[in-house]
């Protein structure tokens, strides 16, 4: 079964009573027991629920992974990821990684006598030199928040593995349609399926994909035990969503380069980040190794922040808002939003400028996203260079 069928069959067998073609909604805390000695496969949506057994099956697939796990937010899946680690282990992070990410790894995992080392993955010699006995675990992910840096995978989990660590990969931005980590060796897949996933702005969700039965048994436990789980309704949004991914995808990554080719030729922009650009450090390495570039942006203005914030607040079709991957186009600010709680020292030493803007480029007629980008620059000042 190619991609996109998986999305639409796996898992949505017609019901039995009515042939429904869309799965019903199980929206039901508790199921009833035919007896005491015949417990149910599903008894309790806390632990399982038909609907979110759905999405897991699906999500596994479009990730060539044998097992998935679904939680109720993108934060909550690398909490279960987190929850593989023990006191007294050592954790490596990348430093160019989600700020949700960072903020657990720096003010929560350290109170639990995890140990934490900040570490740039783009440096593939240096990543060993940082590797102590106690190293358990490595995280990253990419195309990076918000810089859209890309990490060669395949060999930081060769790396992982030669050192006993388990490899844990952020692959939100670009999706399973543009990126399956499994197949480069990755050991977790993390999602927030509020993204590219679900794909419409309406549902709060992540999930966890792995190859290894121990792993997911873990995962899956930590998700029971602690109820950090998403309700029915939330699954089947979710899997409603994907139906669509591949089609949303080719339009994402369609108007994306539009707009980053747009933006690279513009007078009052100084610099592009998107790896669809040749001009990018990461192009090749991106080409390698995904299916396409994504529907994320982000560039610099040629000024100061002020500029940037007139831009950010200037657009029309683009909407100011947090979060990313839903149809429509959003426009964020970094150092206000997704990054807010680093301090601007910490945000310059990850290339987070007070310039910067993140486009998520939706899937609107791109002529008019290209007009209302060109009308908001246009509010920017034009400051003249005095000579003396």
């Amino acid at each position: 079964m190619r991609f996109a069928t998986k999305p639409i069959r796996v898992g949505q067998e017609l019901d039995q009573d009515h042939r429904a073609v869309i799965q019903p909604l199980y929206q039901s805390a508790t199921f009833g027991w035919t007896g005491l000695d015949n417990i149910p496969k599903i008894d309790y949506t806390r632990c399982q629920n038909p609907n979110r057994q759905t999405l897991e099956q699906v999500i596994a697939s479009l990730e060539n992974g044998d097992h998935c796990t679904v939680f109720a937010s993108g934060m909550a899946a690398i909490m279960g990821a987190f929850s593989l680690l023990q006191s007294g282990d050592h954790l490596l992070v990348a430093s160019d990684i989600y700020g949700g990410t960072f903020r657990v790894a720096e003010k929560l995992l350290p109170k639990w006598g995890i140990q934490v080392t900040m570490l740039c993955t783009k440096d593939l010699d240096g990543i060993e030199g940082h590797i102590r006995p106690n190293s358990k675990m490595i995280i990253f992910e990419g195309p990076t928040n918000p810089n859209l840096r890309i990490m060669d995978i395949r060999a930081i989990a060769d790396i992982a593995k030669r050192n006993g660590l388990l490899s844990v990969f952020d692959n939100t931005f670009a999706s399973p349609y543009l990126q399956n980590p499994l197949d480069l060796g990755i050991d977790i897949v993390v999602h927030s399926t509020t993204k590219y996933i679900s794909g419409h702005s309406d549902v709060i969700g992540g999930a966890l994909v792995t190859n290894s039965q121990e792993i997911h048994d873990q995962m899956f436990e930590y998700s029971k035990t602690v109820g950090a789980v998403p309700s029915p309704f939330d699954c089947w949004l979710t899997v409603r969503g994907l139906k669509t991914l591949a089609v949303r995808m080719k339009q994402h990554c369609e108007n994306a380069l539009a707009v980053a080719r747009y933006l690279e030729n513009h007078p009052k922009v100084a610099k592009v980040h998107y790896p669809g650009l040749e001009s990018h450090p990461d192009h090749a390495l991106a080409a390698s190794q995904m299916k396409g570039f994504g529907g994320m942006v982000s560039f610099e203005v040629d000024g100061t922040g002020e500029d940037a914030c007139i831009f950010a607040e200037g657009c029309q079709i683009f909407l100011l808002a947090e979060s990313l991957g839903g149809v429509e186009s959003l426009i964020g600010y970094p150092p206000l939003m997704s990054h807010a709680t680093m301090t601007e020292e910490q945000r310059l030493a990850k290339g987070i400028p007070p310039t910067l803007i993140r486009l998520s480029v939706g899937i609107e007629d791109v002529d008019d996203l290209i007009e209302d980008i060109e009308q908001a620059l246009a509010k920017i000042p034009t400051r003249q260079t005095v000579t003396v």
